[in-house]
């Protein structure tokens, strides 16, 4: 497996986050605005991909994947509460790369960050319940079922069940897959250690 590359979201990223939602139809349902232009996907990194560090205007860290030079996923931490040490964790991928163990691996790093620089303790995310693979990815990365909540999301006319799952910067984790090539962050933030 190759390297991947986790940065903020870039405005040049526009031709790759339209690429990603053109080889995912299933993202269509799952966004508040369909992503079908290049103005689209510029709109989608304005209102859904923006970096956001400043707690006060509500901390939030999209992260693109980037393998060999394109963005071709996103893994994100939104809703952090450094009160609780909290935030949801968010992932999805282009259809094209999807099983390759791209957004594992990403979410693998992102959950160490979390835990390490940004010190926080619990990380929650939630995946329908016809969309078992977004929770095995989860599963693989350690995070924990916590339960069922009942038609909790509407996508067009259709509600669905959401499996809610979470983990503890105090849970075991699993080791990465031998092989498995080398995933580097640049967020830019670290935790201040003294």
């Amino acid at each position: 497996m190759g390297d991947l590359l986790l940065r903020p979201w870039r405005r040049e990223d526009a031709p790759a986050v339209l690429a990603i939602f053109a080889a995912s139809t299933d993202l269509d349902t799952q966004y508040p605005w369909p992503v079908r232009t290049l103005d689209d996907a510029a709109a989608c990194l304005e209102r859904m991909l923006a970096w956001q560090p400043d707690p006060a205007a509500g901390e939030q860290y999209p992260l693109a994947v980037v393998v060999d030079g394109t963005p071709v996923a996103n893994v994100g931490l939104a809703e952090v509460s450094r009160r609780h040490g909290t935030a949801w964790v968010s992932y999805f991928s282009s259809g094209a790369v999807r099983g390759r163990g791209h957004v594992r691996r990403a979410l693998a790093a992102v959950v160490d960050w979390a835990f390490t620089d940004l010190d926080l303790f619990r990380l929650e995310l939630g995946h329908r319940t016809n969309n078992p693979a977004s929770g095995t990815v989860a599963e693989a990365v350690g995070f924990v079922p916590e339960g069922v909540e009942r038609a909790k999301l509407r996508h067009g006319d259709e509600r669905f069940d959401v499996r809610t799952l979470a983990l503890l910067a105090t849970d075991p984790r699993p080791a990465g897959r031998p092989g498995e090539g080398r995933v580097s962050l640049e967020t830019g933030l670290r935790r201040s250690r003294t």
